[in-house]
This record gives structure tokens, sequence and C-alpha cells, in this order.
């Protein structure tokens, strides 16, 4: 029996909570135009809003699409200020009851997680599969294809549907998610924030099936790719399968097919943009270049400090150097 949200629709639609939402929305974007044209009528627009809900009159409106490349091109769809005011307020209610069904071994997006820890988390279990490195540490890396663009949006609602009892809610978050679609019924837009808590609920029911069916003892997932570390390669290669078919029949998502690699950590291991070894870990090469290519485009104080904390975190020594020296040639 799955624990049910204990809030109500006038939790999240409340003007207070709204208001609450708007000053954690409005960190670092106070120059945005859009921004600074919503705050000109603030109080305004914060209740016409929460009139609209209050009234189950509210629909999301359309998306700004526009891409990027880090590293690879990724289409972002940004919504309006209205809307992205509606994700963090619905966010800041539902994220704390989420976060407490998730395993500890998820690590993106979550309040005191993220890329470091995962990076952390990954050298204690290989230490601890590979016993000091007196045994071999086997990896089993995988990818999901096309991850955000082939949520299934039928799924998403059915596993809320048993979390959430307050029907008004689960209207609100069908609206939400009906909002943006890549195909009828697929996808969630990687610039909301919802999307990154909903992602999180739906892999949620493979990292159980992981934990609970599988076993797994040592499993670590950062959004859509995850690793399995174990000192039987034979065991990761039996679960490949397993995990296809559940991905598949559950969750409608499918691995990708030149992502699938079960590797020694002795042979080095790409996760998270670094190169595990056994002893130490170093910086992956594309991911180096990226980063000396926008030093060069943007050579500020500020992105230099950021990425030398990037840095800190492996046997950097050398990039380091190339990272000071990119931006002092770019300085003169």
């Amino acid at each position: 029996m799955k624990a049910e949200l204990p809030l109500k629709y006038d939790d999240i639609i409340s003007a207070e909570n709204l208001l609450t939402a708007w000053k954690e929305f409005l960190r670092g974007k106070r120059q945005a135009t859009d921004v600074q044209a919503f705050s000109l009528h603030l109080m305004d627009s914060i209740l016409q809003l929460h009139d609209d809900l209050a009234n189950r009159t509210y629909r999301h409106s359309g998306y700004e699409s526009f891409y990027i490349t880090d590293p690879k091109p990724r289409h972002i769809h940004k919504a309006s200020v209205q809307d992205r005011l509606l994700h963090h307020a619905v966010y800041r209610k539902l994220y704390p009851f989420f976060d407490r069904t998730f395993i500890a071994d998820s690590y993106s997006c979550r309040v005191n997680k993220g890329g470091h820890k995962a990076l952390q988390r990954f050298k204690s279990m290989a230490g601890s599969v590979g016993k000091n490195n007196t045994r071999t540490c086997w990896v089993l890396q995988c990818d999901i294809r096309k991850f955000f663009a082939n949520i299934d949006q039928n799924i998403l609602n059915g596993i809320l549907r048993q979390y959430i009892p307050d029907k008004d809610i689960l209207a609100l978050l069908e609206n939400i998610i009906a909002s943006f679609h890549t195909q009828l019924g697929k996808g969630l837009p990687l610039g909301n924030l919802t999307s990154q808590l909903l992602v999180n609920i739906y892999m949620n029911e493979f990292d159980q099936f992981v934990k609970h069916r599988l076993k797994a003892k040592y499993y670590i997932r950062y959004a859509d790719d995850f690793v399995f570390l174990s000192n039987d390669r034979a065991w990761l290669k039996d679960q490949i399968p397993l995990i296809e078919q559940f991905l598949n029949d559950k969750l409608a998502l499918l691995l990708h097919p030149d992502k699938i690699h079960i590797k020694t950590l002795a042979s080095g291991v790409d996760f998270l943009g670094w190169q595990h070894y056994p002893y130490h870990r170093t910086l992956r090469t594309t991911t180096k270049h990226r980063m000396i290519r926008r030093i060069k485009e943007h050579s500020t104080a500020e992105t230099l400090q950021s990425y030398l904390g990037l840095l800190s975190h492996g046997n950097t020594h050398k990039i380091q150097e190339d990272a000071l020296n990119e931006y002092w040639i770019w300085q003169q």
C-alpha cells in the first residue's frame, strides 16, 4: 500500500503559497523582461491566478521553444511566467512528500543529492564491490532512449493516482502534463520545474523494481543514466533483459542499444562526465573540450571558478592548468 499525499488542493493554490512560490521563482530572474512585466501588477496577477485555479478555469498556456547545446543539442520549452509560477507552487508542496518515497541512490534534481554526491557514491560502491581493489568490479551502464520525449503521459497519470487522492490536484497535474507533447500522449518539457519531479516519480517505479525485485545492492541512477556494480559479470548480463522488459512493459521506455555496456572499473567507466578507475577519476575528454570552449566564450572569473570547482572532484591538475591558461589568454 503506497502512502497517500496528505495535501489538499487549497494548500497548493492558496494566495500565500503562490506568493511564497513567486519569491522562490524570482531568484536570478529579476532582469528578465517577461518577469518584470508580470511584476508590474504582481498582486493582481497572483490573485487572478488564484481565482482561476479556485474556479477550475485555469488552463496552461503554450511554450517558447529554443535549443541549447550541453554538450548535445537539447530542445528546451519555456512556459509563461504565470505557468512557471504555478510550477513552483506545485513543486514546493509536492516535492517533500514524493522525495520521501524515492530510494537513497536516486541523485538527479533532489535536495542534498546531485552529481557530486552521485560521484562520491559511485566511488564508495566501487570500493565495496572491489573489496578495496582486491576483486574485479564490473559495471553495467544503461541509458534510456530519448527519455523526456518518451515519457508516457497516461502511465504517469496512473502512477500519480496511486499517491494522490485529491481529484482537483490530479486534474491540475494532468492539465500541466497535457500542456506539452512530442507526439500524442508522450513527452515532458525539459524546461519545466515540475518535469524534474515528475520524471523522478515516473522512474521511481523502476528504482523500486531494481531494489525489491532484482535485489540490486549496488545501483545508482541520475535521471536516465544508471549503473549497476557487481563482482559477478554473469549476474549483470542476466539483468539486462529483465531491465528492458520492465521499462518497456511498465513505463513504455526503451534502453538505448548503443549505450548498454558491461566493463571493468580497471578498464575505465564513463559515468556522469568522468572516466572512473580504481584509484582515481579523470574528466571525460569531450567534457574538457567543452569546458575550454566555454572559458573562451565567457572568460569571466565566475566561469573559471565554477569550472575549477568541478575539476576539484578528480585528478585534473593538468586540466586545471589548461583552464587557467585559457582564462588568462582571453583576458589579454
